[in-house]
């Protein structure tokens, strides 16, 4: 770097904008709803299936669970494409309308299927991508790592939230008032969408083609990793609430006795680890790490499912790795994706993602059901061996995105 772009990298604002925070937390809460329309349901809806017809087919509730991905996973690129030619809040809006719609759909259900119908609705307004690529329009190259941790931050605390507050629901308006609940939620974020979350300005930049973004082998590695983290996440909730209740002896009212403090521990366990490795460089050390975490926590639940106190333990250690990456991910996607294509990235992104969710309910509902419990984190554990694998072989990740030479209007 030259004294000259030294000095004027040095004239720039330090800290992010008005206008930025304003879209970054406005979008962030956005796709927190989004995932809280999956997320409250992973506690309680394997217990709730078993009062419905047709919810003694384990790969029929595991597919319900995992179809909002499935939908997601086809629609997340056509969704980023369209938010390109029409503009990225009218697709939002379009995106949340068809969410809150699914919603009450599933409302309106009493069969798992009706509520499969309904999820796939809901999961059909894939707007990830274009929320992600909202936010690096309006985000200057220096500061878009910190909006996408917003994003990052804003799913681990729905996570953490929907299993805490999911069984205290459950149990007082019921599943049916769950997902009425977040239709009325999402018609709020509607509202946010038009009159606080920032329009993106027009951009000169010049394309990339679509085929660069999907031959980079740094997104790749991550493409791969949040399907492994994803998939993982969900099929461990086909089987863990079922296990504290048949291991542990507590009822389903009790189980945020385990999320809580599990939970809020991750958290203040995650921070550390995080701080140090951006002002040190040594991210992808932190970053290993959690895999490996990972790896040992599907191994754990594989050998000691029938465990309380290690059921305990192991789902602490799994908020621990699920946050790191979760915060990570997005951030890492936007400072090694081209510049003029970071929309396009976040959208194959966003669809490995959702294609993760999907698969998880679908591929621990089979297994369940074909193999056993405990034949899940198996499988789980081999996919995670091999995300860590691929990702060991992973440059030494920049410390953060070179500051840009335009501002945002």
């Amino acid at each position: 770097m030259t004294f000259a772009t030294q000095t004027s990298v040095h004239h720039l604002p330090e800290g992010m904008s008005r206008a930025e925070i304003r879209a970054g937390s406005s979008l962030a809460s956005i796709f927190a709803l989004r995932m809280l329309g999956l997320f409250l349901i992973l506690p309680v809806f394997a217990i709730h299936a078993k009062s419905l017809p047709d919810g003694d087919n384990a790969t029929l509730v595991g597919l319900a669970m995992g179809i909002y991905g499935l939908t997601q996973a086809c629609l997340q690129i056509p969704f980023g494409i369209a938010s390109d030619k029409f503009g990225r809040k009218r697709i939002i809006v379009i995106g949340l309308i068809l969410f809150a719609c699914g919603a009450l759909i599933a409302a309106l259900s009493h069969t798992v299927m009706g509520i499969l119908i309904g999820r796939a609705v809901q999961g059909a307004g894939a707007i990830s991508a274009a929320i992600t690529a909202l936010i690096a329009d309006v985000t200057r190259e220096e500061h878009r790592t910190k909006a996408m941790a917003m994003v990052g931050g804003s799913i681990g605390l729905t996570f953490a939230l929907s299993l805490v507050a999911a069984p205290a629901l459950y149990q007082g308006i019921g599943m049916d008032g769950i997902f009425s609940m977040t239709a009325l939620l999402a018609v709020a974020a509607i509202a946010v969408v038009i009159w606080v979350t920032p329009a993106a300005p027009a951009t000169t930049q010049e394309k990339v083609a679509f085929s660069v973004v999907l031959k980079n082998p740094e997104l790749m590695r991550l493409n791969y990793g949040v399907f492994v983290l994803h998939l993982t996440q969900v099929a461990m909730f086909v089987v863990v609430p079922s296990a504290l209740i048949q291991y542990a002896d507590m009822p389903l009212a009790s189980h945020w006795k385990v999320y809580l403090p599990a939970v809020l521990g991750s958290f203040f366990a995650m921070l550390p680890a995080i701080i140090i490795g951006e002002k040190q460089g040594r991210m992808k050390q932190v970053f290993i790490m959690a895999i490996a975490l990972l790896l040992a926590v599907q191994i754990g639940f594989w050998q000691f499912l029938n465990n309380p106190a290690m059921l305990l333990g192991l789902l602490f250690a799994f908020f621990l790795a699920f946050n790191i990456l979760e915060a990570s991910q997005p951030s890492l996607v936007s400072r090694i994706a081209p510049p003029a294509a970071k929309g396009a990235a976040l959208g194959v992104y966003n669809t490995l993602q959702a294609l993760g969710l999907a698969c998880g309910g679908l591929l621990g509902g089979w297994v369940k059901q074909h193999a056993g419990a405990s034949s899940v984190f198996a499988v789980s554990a081999f996919l995670t061996l091999l995300w860590l694998i691929i990702a060991n072989n992973m440059p030494e990740l920049p410390r953060r995105a070179k500051a840009s030479q335009q501002l945002p209007a």
